[in-house]
């Protein structure tokens, strides 16, 4: 027993040595790199005419400095600097709630709708990835994430230029004062990074369903940095950032693809490497022979409770502004979601005589799926299409599919988030229409408006994320199961994840 505690600590301090060791050549990297430079030496954004609309001579059109001070010479003009930018507190604030309702969804949304599926003997294990997983990606996210997935011009992968939360967080300039850096005329470059970097945090928790129950918490971290970082990233880079998958983008394959909230940056690109995951590690002992129920259905109704109300963040704030596209972006991600769940649902009234809770919670997240890269280009009607279709595919790609091949897939992940993603992500170039978004200025948008050229960008999309994502997280498990091993030993797994990685048990009636 003390030797295999001695081999554990061994493996955990070799994962962290490697991590550590990751920050310290980024950070290197970033002083080395010519794009970088202090707060001061950034461009700034051009000033904003913080006078208009204000009679000439009243008390409020006194002149002010950049940083919104009343000048101490007011009828010196030359003595007055242009006003920067000015934060709308309403946009912001609803940018704000928005990436607080998406880091709502990895937890306690994300750990207590895994944590209840897997046995008695794992709830902490995968609750701990979540939480693990909220802290180490918020860390890499604002060090070197955001930067790759949002800097620069290339269309490949983003520069340094916002390394280490440069010209992202607020400075000081002398004869200025604070400057805050924005992203546009309304929210404050911090405020987007926030918002997306809670993107960068559920994408790799969502992949830990696929290898629940058996892989190396060392292992986890290890992996999910890895690929946080060469895939999410770049990905990332390639559908927002203006990259080779951004919608009328120049640089562009075959014109872009329409991704409103992620589908192919999120749900595909997690969904196919939890396929990976599944099967590089091998299925669970047991499986297949042995019943493995979930413990705690309570849990997963509640955590598919948080989720659903956490997506209204994620969808309706990827517009980022508090206007009527959030409004429809809101009401489409509530009918897709309820009519997965119904669906779902319905399906088993019928095979099996009785609709189950699993069911329900399972349809009403593919729906929320499936709805993810539509949310701000599709009407209503088209949303509960949508979300039917996703219950009843995900459904058969839970069952059928996964009992045809034997792979394990613990908790789904494939089948939801990788099946609902791809038929999200096809579906939006049907419905996509100008009546919600009016991306080519009165133009066709999606087929459904007459534009059928849009489907070869989004399948094209999805051929790429598939593709991409399979080929560096397959050469990532094999670095990391050659160095540390990927999965625990028979007698951890049996013991349970909960003892044998963490030393806790869950649940502890004193």
């Amino acid at each position: 027993m003390v030797g295999q505690l001695g081999r554990m600590g061994g493996v955990r301090l070799r994962s962290v040595s490697i991590v550590l060791g990751c920050f310290l050549l980024v950070g290197m990297g970033a002083v080395a790199s010519p794009v970088w430079g202090w707060p001061q030496d950034q461009p700034t954004e051009a000033p904003a005419d913080t006078t208009a609309g204000v009679e000439p001579g009243s008390s409020e059109a006194e002149p002010t400095t950049t940083d919104g001070a009343t000048s101490d010479n007011p009828t010196d003009s030359e003595s007055t600097a242009p006003a920067a930018p000015e934060v709308d507190g309403a946009a912001n604030t609803w940018m704000l709630v928005c990436s607080a309702l998406v880091l709502f969804m990895t937890a306690p949304g994300l750990a207590m709708f895994y944590g209840g599926l897997v046995r008695r003997k794992n709830v902490l294990s995968v609750m701990m990835q979540c939480i693990y997983l909220m802290g180490m990606m918020s860390v890499l996210w604002a060090l070197i994430g955001f930067s790759l997935a949002f800097g620069g011009s290339n269309p490949y992968i983003g520069t340094l230029e916002f390394a280490f939360l440069n010209n992202v967080s607020t400075y000081w300039e002398e004869g200025t004062g604070v400057v805050t850096p924005m992203f546009d005329d309304a929210i404050p470059r911090l405020t987007f990074m926030l918002f997306q970097g809670m993107f960068f945090i559920i994408t790799p928790a969502l992949i830990c369903g696929a290898f629940a129950e058996r892989m190396k918490f060392s292992a986890m971290v290890v992996f999910s940095a890895a690929w946080g970082l060469l895939v999410y990233c770049p990905l990332c880079h390639w559908v927002w950032g203006e990259g080779i998958l951004y919608y009328g983008g120049d640089s562009a394959i075959m014109g872009g693809a329409l991704d409103f909230a992620g589908g192919t940056v999120v749900h595909i690109s997690s969904g196919v490497t939890a396929l990976l995951c599944a099967i590089v590690i091998g299925q669970r002992a047991g499986y297949g022979s042995s019943a493995m129920p979930p413990h705690n259905l309570t849990y997963t109704a509640l955590g598919t409770a948080m989720l659903w109300v956490g997506w209204f963040g994620f969808n309706a704030g990827s517009g980022l502004a508090p206007n009527g596209l959030a409004s429809s972006a809101f009401a489409v991600t509530h009918l897709s979601a309820a009519a997965g769940a119904l669906a779902w649902a319905k399906i088993e009234w019928i095979k099996r005589g009785k609709p189950t809770v699993l069911g329900a919670c399972s349809g009403a997240v593919a729906g929320l799926v499936c709805i993810t890269p539509a949310a701000g280009f599709v009407s209503p009607m088209p949303a509960i299409l949508m979300g039917a279709a996703a219950g009843i595919v995900c459904y058969l790609a839970c069952t059928t599919l996964k009992a045809k091949f034997r792979y394990d897939d613990s908790l789904d992940a494939f089948g939801v988030h990788g099946v609902g993603g791809i038929l999200g992500a096809v579906l939006t170039g049907v419905f996509a229409t100008r009546a919600v978004n009016d991306l080519n200025n009165g133009g066709a948008v999606g087929m459904i408006d007459g534009n059928a050229a849009i489907m070869g960008g989004q399948i094209i999309a999805v051929i790429v994320t598939i593709v991409y994502a399979l080929v560096v997280s397959l050469v990532l498990l094999k670095i990391i199961d050659a160095v540390i091993g990927l999965r625990v030993e028979k007698d951890a797994e049996a013991q349970g994840l909960d003892l044998s990685q963490h030393g806790e048990d869950g649940y502890l009636f004193l």
